[in-house]
């Protein structure tokens, strides 16, 4: 029946394109110039992320990188949350915001998930037609990011047909994996997704992976002929270390969130632990929260030198409010007395500054296929901030080097042992933070001109 829906949903909305391709385009043509022509693009690019354009900072950076080369720039997606400074005043980049689906279609509630999913691609299939088809001038390439794979794959690939556009897929990871983390890998809704993935991707003209893993499967189980380009992801340059100790314990001291260690920063009485999460199924935040509590009871038993921790966790997200109860009635019990944990949502500055200020960064994604990596690690690199990480998937060691600049964990246990052994030894710590920083000297452009600069003919 969901296969069924969706399907009528990708029929009509393709007579629906036809329909707006025939009417007239808003965009008005202007005279041509001598400054006009001098100022034309190297070439146009459209940026499709089916999400929050402000909490995609890849499909960010991919925009600065097409803008700085010469390219004219339509980034199309959710305008929520605040983007990149740069972004918002470049003469050629431009944000095309996407409506809101309807607020009744949002549920947490698996049956209702099931009635509303068709609803909600149905919306958004009408939406990204009217943007892609009609409200936009042709590009010479559409971007699309993925996931998202649905209705986001479908459109892109008719409307490039019909408008004679180069598609280009950046894959972060797979669509039918982080939909099995909600219903099942038996689920069929799961199965026909991966198949609608496999079957759409078919159609770029090239693709662009997060990992080396992810480009073998790429390769290997979907079969592509089409150039698959690995481009890991590197930090922009507004994350880099604060080396000057006085400016990092100052930035802390400034932030409300520090209010109950703000005498004791500076010393070694405490440590400040930054974690950036999603609030979703793909990242356990369970885990960290039985690890400081378990911290804490060591600290208050049988280890009293150990420093109080401090944990700032960034980020917005279905869970969040779950897991806040659950630290309140930790908290009420006793169980987190050398431990505090605080939530933030920062600009973008600041939690630049934040990662660059704190004393060890915690990522707790786990990675629904196995082959996709945490950008949140890639910006604590940029800012010189070691790491400690889950790392029961393949393509961890794409990202850290174990015991150089970050390391990996399986359970709370190991999480627990290497808090210990990090913030009981300085000299251990320091020793990775070394490594961060040696790491941080590997920038998004010296990765992205060779290979997306040189596909779109801009390097």
């Amino acid at each position: 029946m969901i296969e069924l829906l969706i399907s009528v949903a990708f029929y009509l909305s393709t007579a629906l394109t036809i329909g707006i391709l025939l009417l007239p385009s808003r965009h008005e043509s202007k005279p041509v110039t001598s400054q006009n022509a001098a100022n034309e693009p190297k070439t146009t690019v459209q940026i499709l992320v089916l999400g929050d354009i402000g909490r995609s900072p890849r499909m960010q950076y991919h925009a600065l990188s097409v803008a700085r080369n010469g390219g004219q720039v339509d980034i199309i997606g959710y305008h929520e949350s605040d983007v990149h400074p740069e972004i918002s005043s470049h003469p050629r980049i431009s944000i095309v915001p996407l409506p809101p689906h309807p607020s009744c279609l949002q549920t947490s509630n698996k049956l209702l998930f099931l009635l509303f999913g068709p609803l909600k691609v149905l919306f958004q299939i009408v939406c990204l037609f009217w943007i892609l088809a009609y409200r936009t001038k042709p590009a010479k390439w559409l971007l699309v990011q993925n996931p998202p794979s649905i209705p986001t794959l479908a459109i892109a690939s008719l409307v490039c047909f019909l408008r004679h556009t180069n598609l280009l897929i950046d894959w972060h990871n797979f669509g039918y994996t982080i939909l099995a983390l909600k219903l099942g890998d038996s689920h069929p809704l799961v199965r026909f997704s991966r198949t609608y993935e496999k079957i759409f991707c078919q159609y770029a003209t090239a693709h662009l992976c997060v990992t080396n893993a992810m480009a073998s499967v790429l390769k290997d189980e979907f079969a592509l002929k089409a150039p698959i380009l690995p481009l890991h992801d590197r930090p922009a340059d507004h994350f880099q270390p604060i080396l000057d100790d006085r400016v990092r314990q100052d930035f802390l001291r400034s932030l409300s969130e520090t209010e109950s260690v703000r005498p004791m920063i500076g010393s070694d009485k405490v440590r400040v632990l930054v974690s950036s999460t999603s609030w979703t199924a793909d990242e356990d935040f369970s885990l960290l929260i039985e690890a400081l509590c378990r911290y804490s009871d060591l600290a208050e038993t049988s280890n009293p030198e150990l420093p109080s921790v401090l944990a700032i966790i960034t980020g917005k997200g279905p869970q969040r409010e779950m897991y806040l109860r659950q630290i309140a009635d930790l908290q009420k019990n006793g169980k987190l007395q050398k431990a505090t944990i605080r939530t933030a949502w920062l600009s973008m500055e600041d939690y630049a500054r934040l990662l660059a200020s704190a004393s060890l960064g915690v990522s707790l994604h786990t990675s629904s296929s196995g082959v996709d990596l945490p950008m949140k690690v890639v910006d604590m690199f940029g800012a010189g901030l070691p790491v400690v990480g889950w790392n029961r998937f393949e393509a961890w060691p794409e990202l850290v080097t174990e015991g150089r600049n970050g390391r990996g964990f399986g359970s709370s246990d190991e999480l627990v042992k290497h808090l210990v052994e990090l913030f009981g030894n300085q000299e251990a710590l320091e020793k990775l933070r070394a490594g961060a920083r040696e790491e941080s000297s590997r920038r998004w452009d010296d990765e992205w001109n060779p290979v997306a600069g040189k596909l779109l003919g801009l390097v």
